[in-house]
């Protein structure tokens, strides 16, 4: 098990529906999953919007209540947003939305963080000139790259990477798999890496898994499902690829 960063065995989650007189089942919105991440591993999780994607990170994550067994092999495990613009705080600078996580974990004094800061804004291809600027000030791109940042700056080892380049154009997509791809060698991270896109999973990821409904249909090497899928549903979303 040392080689693991992350382990699930039979995971849930059902969000319940209360009526004013009476309870409904509720939605069952992951079902059983389990499945592992290896150290240096980048995880594709593929499906269609409203599969449990979302909803399965934030489990992991710990943001809601699920049933089943979630094992961190490491510490402080973070999320890259798929909306940067909605997960940074219009109010503040670029500088002290990077060095809130580290204010938070409390153990560096003030010059400290912002060394740390200025190091991260350049790992992630912003100089410290922009420190001093608002998310607003910033294109979609230079936005994710501060999410990025943000993820970052407490040095954890393992990241979900939850649709980051969806909301960007195809150029911009690409500067930023190549910066995950780059920070992924550097840092030594492992990702599971969510999206519903084919291509970018297809370009990064070293294994897959393919979700419906909330279940994990199939999962195996990125060549083993993209030239070999055994799922109906698995081979349905590959013929638009």
């Amino acid at each position: 098990m040392s080689d693991l960063v992350l382990q699930l065995n039979n995971v849930n989650v059902r969000f319940d529906d209360s009526g004013l007189f009476f309870k409904k089942p509720g939605f069952h919105a992951v079902k059983d999953v389990s499945f592992s991440i290896r150290q240096g591993e980048i995880m594709g999780l593929v499906g269609e919007s409203g599969c449990g994607k979302s909803t399965l990170s934030k489990a992991i994550l710990n943001m809601i209540p699920y049933s089943g067994e979630i094992i961190h092999y490491t510490r402080r495990p973070q999320m890259v947003f798929q909306d940067p613009y909605g997960s940074l705080n219009p109010a503040k600078t670029v500088g002290w939305i990077v060095e809130e996580p580290l204010r938070a974990f409390g153990k560096y004094d003030a010059a400290e963080r912002k060394r740390r800061v200025a190091d991260m804004l350049d790992r992630v291809g912003l100089g410290a000139e922009y420190a001093d600027r608002k998310p607003r000030e910033l294109s979609g791109g230079q936005r994710q790259r501060v999410g990025i940042a943000v993820a970052l700056i407490q040095r954890p080892r393992f990241i979900i990477a939850d649709e980051p380049v969806s909301a960007l154009d195809v150029t911009i997509q690409a500067q930023i798999l190549d910066l995950l791809l780059e920070l992924h060698r550097d840092l030594e991270l492992s990702y599971l890496f969510i999206s519903h896109d084919l291509n970018v999973i297809y370009q990064i990821c070293d294994r897959v898994m393919v979700m419906k409904s909330g279940q994990i249909l199939e999962s195996g090497s990125v060549e083993d499902i993209f030239e070999r899928p055994r799922h109906d549903y698995t081979k349905n979303l590959l013929a638009s690829f």
